[in-house]
């Protein structure tokens, strides 16, 4: 017997439905303080990210203005939880520098070019790759930029759907090209596959049995899971 094809939107419903509505951006919505929660978060887990944003909310240096006159020496030993905190301190100096010098410190100017345009300034940002600008473009701008992480690229490649190139932009078209342009949407379906990925789908001994999605699994029927 065939097993079902699990399109994204498939896929989607299922997970809202065991899950529910997540309300993400995880620790808060403003807009700087998710553009350095994007970047803090590359490579580490979230709860290190939360110590290193409450180091700089404690020394009320989480604005444009106030991180900008930090030397990188004070400003990596506020943000030593997140991990690398001396490459991501350039690397949050290069987005201020950026922010600066072609917005004049204007960070709703700069968030509200349309998407492609901010993506690509982003992406022109030394430490900022696709993921993290696509965090940036979807969380704090409220763009339709659909996040690819480790835990999409799992989930993806388990299901058996994973493209042929697996590039960061063909994972990205996985989603884009079959889900209308919604950031609401895009919103919540990374959070949920986030949430899945932590749940049921971790990177070890992942739990099938009972996962939402175990019928159209490619990993599931082949480990027998999706006979349970």
């Amino acid at each position: 017997m065939d097993r079902p094809a699990l399109t994204a939107g498939k896929v989607y419903d299922r997970l809202l439905a065991v899950y529910g509505p997540q309300g993400w951006w995880p620790g808060g919505h403003d807009a700087f303080e998710v553009i350095v929660g994007a970047v803090l978060t590359q490579n580490t887990a979230w709860t290190h990210v939360e110590r290193a944003l409450a180091a700089l909310r404690g020394a009320g240096v989480l604005s444009p203005e106030r991180m900008s006159g930090l030397g990188e020496p004070e400003l990596a030993e506020l943000i030593r939880p997140s991990g690398t905190f001396r490459v991501k301190a350039r690397r949050l100096r290069a987005f201020l520098d950026m922010l600066y010098a072609h917005f004049d410190g204007d960070l709703a100017a700069l968030l509200a070019l349309p998407v492609g345009a901010l993506r690509k300034t982003l992406l022109a940002v030394p430490g900022i790759g696709p993921e993290t600008a696509d965090a940036i473009a979807l969380y704090a701008a409220g763009k339709t930029a659909f996040v690819i992480d480790a835990y999409t690229r799992r989930i993806v490649d388990r299901l058996g759907l994973a493209p042929i190139e697996r590039s960061y932009g063909d994972y990205r078209a996985l989603f884009t090209s079959a889900l209308p342009a919604d950031a609401a949407l895009y919103n919540e379906y990374h959070a949920l596959l986030v949430e899945h990925g932590k749940r049921r789908c971790t990177r070890r001994a992942p739990r099938c049995c009972g996962c939402p999605l175990v019928d159209g699994c490619a990993y599931a029927r082949s480990s027998g899971a999706a006979m349970l």
